[in-house]
């Protein structure tokens, strides 16, 4: 790989290409976030179904997830600073589409496509940022503000989204992106660098339209029947994603350059670590949905007045974060991620305190206990997983960690909201009364089509669909809560046994490590890829 200077520290030049890649990497995690406040609105423009509106929160994530490590792999071909302002071509153009869609199916589809660009633009500013900076201090430093950009980005999407629907219509926070990417696209030119690896693998084209098609449908049948029940096209649909990921599997263990390499798993540590960072992303993503519905829909806060709400919880784990690592220098990282767990268990536990009468400070304290407990392992988990990985394969090892990330948000918006909605289903089914067929119908598609079709309804009938409406989702809140909290328990199980090795903030290892001059605890006991393989 192409690279600077070893010799001469990092310039001016390079701190201020680093200031310009932290806008795409913001940009891109925003838009994971900045749409769940724009759900109500554009219900009640478009109209979706119920699966529809899950489809418009959750492809984008899904469709990073597929082809992460495929883009990978492509930047390496083509150069990173090329696949970079291509993906953020793309990435403007797609924002653009989907801020004035006239449909559910456009909107979509315009999401999708920026799922693809999404892609496209954070494995190669990742590889620019790490060739950039070949120094481990200077790259240490550079990759935490990275990562605090990303983290920035989730962070204020809410806020930004209920800011703009305070005073424009739901397309403006698609384009809220559009001035950052012509940023880029004018100063990216001339300030980055062009990267090339000279090794790099070939890209299998059967193995990405293997990974899409194990994914998509897998999700899509996993939603349609815990939404509908049983039928025979979603079970074959889900049947079908499971087959073609055995044969992607299969395929990869016999390729010479593999778009997942499966020997980085024969690794205790690093396997352990991307379990951790999915299911603590799975169920993060699929609780934070869920209470941003129940802000608005039933304690009936504007999106603005949700966004600032949400911003101390998230702000609250940024602070943390950035602690913790001062902590894991005289605490060991296990026990203070199985701790943070421990709170994160409580703070779902609370949920089950919210009624559908109460206000908005349950939720926020109960999200803030949630965010306490989650920043050690958002400020611990990177250093164990690319500690425990061989340096030639830290790339490698970076796109899978970051593809069960993306992978587990969407997964935790299709299922723990799938379930969210199932419970509101079930609920809301004996508490209809004499509504009209027709309002009756919309409320069971989601709460945001009852609070609209209640708004339409004169009297006693819309309060009286409105009560049940918010009486049936707050219960749904409830058993997300619960098994959010039992997912947390395991997590500290899983924790305690696979990091009890580990003595400091970077899991024991560094490059000495690496390089095999360390006697470290988890060296001895992790095995090499080479030897899983």
């Amino acid at each position: 790989m192409t690279t600077a200077d070893t010799r001469r520290p990092p310039g001016r030049r390079e701190w201020l290409g680093l200031a310009l890649l932290c806008l795409p990497t913001f940009l891109v995690s925003m838009d994971f976030s900045v749409l769940y406040l724009a759900v109500p609105h554009l219900t009640a423009d478009l109209a979706p179904s119920g699966i529809q509106q899950l489809w418009i929160v959750d492809i984008y994530g899904f469709v990073i997830a597929g082809f992460l490590v495929t883009m990978g792999t492509l930047g390496d071909r083509i150069g990173r600073k090329k696949q970079l302002l291509a993906g953020a071509t793309v990435f403007g153009v797609a924002s653009v589409v989907a801020a004035f869609s006239s449909s559910p199916g456009m909107l979509i589809g315009a999401r999708a496509v920026l799922g693809v660009a999404g892609a496209a633009v954070l494995p190669a500013v990742m590889a620019l940022v790490t060739g950039m900076f070949p120094e481990q201090k200077d790259r240490s430093r550079a990759l935490a503000i990275w990562t605090a950009c990303f983290m920035t980005g989730s962070t204020l999407g809410p806020l930004v989204g209920g800011v703009l629907l305070e005073y424009f219509w739901w397309g403006s926070v698609f384009l809220v992106s559009v001035p950052g990417i012509v940023l880029l696209l004018v100063f990216g030119p001339g300030l980055l660098p062009d990267q090339k690896s000279p090794s790099a693998g070939k890209l299998d084209p059967v193995s990405v339209v293997l990974s899409l098609a194990a994914i998509l449908p897998f999700v899509y049948g996993l939603k349609a029947l815990a939404r509908d029940g049983w039928a025979w096209f979603p079970m074959g649909a889900l049947v079908f994603g499971i087959a073609v990921a055995v044969l992607f599997v299969q395929r990869q263990r016999h390729l010479e350059h593999p778009l997942l390499d499966l020997g980085l798993f024969g690794n205790r540590i690093f396997r352990s670590t991307v379990i951790m960072f999915f299911i603590s992303a799975l169920v993060g993503a699929g609780s934070l949905l869920l209470v941003t519905l129940y802000l608005q829909n039933v304690t009936g806060l504007t999106p603005l007045a949700a966004g600032l709400l949400l911003l101390g919880p998230n702000a609250l784990m940024i602070v943390a974060s950035l602690t913790t690592p001062r902590l894991a220098n005289r605490i060991r990282p296990a026990y203070l991620i199985a701790g943070g767990m421990v709170v994160a268990a409580v703070g779902y536990l609370i949920f089950t305190l919210t009624g559908s009468a109460s206000g908005p400070g349950t939720i926020f304290f109960a999200m803030c206990v949630v965010m306490l407990g989650t920043a050690p392992l958002a400020a611990l988990a990177n250093h164990l997983a690319m500690g425990a990985v061989p340096q030639e394969k830290t790339g490698s090892g970076a796109s899978i960690v970051q593809t069960a990330t993306e992978f587990a948000i969407g997964l935790g918006i299709a299922t723990l909201a799938t379930v969210g909605t199932v419970v509101y289903r079930n609920n809301l089914e004996g508490s209809l009364g004499a509504v009209p067929a027709g309002a009756a119908n919309a409320a069971r598609e989601s709460i945001d089509r009852a609070v609209d079709a209640a708004n339409h309804l004169p009297g006693i009938q819309g309060s009286g669909l409105l009560a049940a409406a918010r009486d049936a989702f707050t219960s749904g809140l409830h058993v997300v809560g619960v098994i959010s909290a039992v997912l947390c328990a395991g997590l500290c199980v899983l924790v305690l046994r696979a990091f009890r090795h580990a003595t400091n903030a970077h899991g024991g290892v560094d490059e000495t490590t690496q390089q095999q001059t360390s006697t470290d605890p988890v060296a001895e006991t992790a095995p090499t890829t080479e030897q899983a393989a």
